[in-house]
């Protein structure tokens, strides 16, 4: 059984970086799309970002480009999420997921990690 758990969360002030850690056990991590969601109280859930089996090649939602970085170890089964210039409308529950379909963004997802609460106070 494909598990995730993800951790790296906590309290930051606006400007200030966190990174996320997602790893994967129970299946063979380079087979799978990661993404990585996150959910605002009230909101729906949302993609950030997601990266393929390779890591050649990464998605991110307009709102974080060119502030978070995916990225992914193979040899670690542990995909990431580097977030600079932290916002306080980036507080949410991050999640990560992984999917079995190698064109994964959005959708598509088989398996979900428990979420990390990130803060950005202003």
């Amino acid at each position: 059984q494909v598990q995730l758990v993800a951790s790296g969360g906590g309290l930051v002030q606006a400007g200030g970086s966190l990174r996320l850690s997602c790893a994967l056990s129970g299946g063979t991590f380079s087979r799978y799309t990661m993404g990585w969601f996150r959910q605002a109280p009230g909101k729906e859930r949302e993609v950030v970002a997601s990266i393929t089996r390779s890591g050649g090649n990464a998605y991110y939602a307009d709102s974080v480009k060119g502030r978070f970085a995916i990225s992914r170890d193979n040899a670690r089964n542990t995909v990431y999420l580097q977030m600079n210039s932290l916002k306080p409308e980036d507080t949410a529950v991050y999640s990560c997921a992984a999917s079995s379909s190698p064109t994964a963004r959005a959708t598509g997802y088989n398996y979900w990690g428990q979420g990390t609460q990130v803060t950005v106070s202003s």
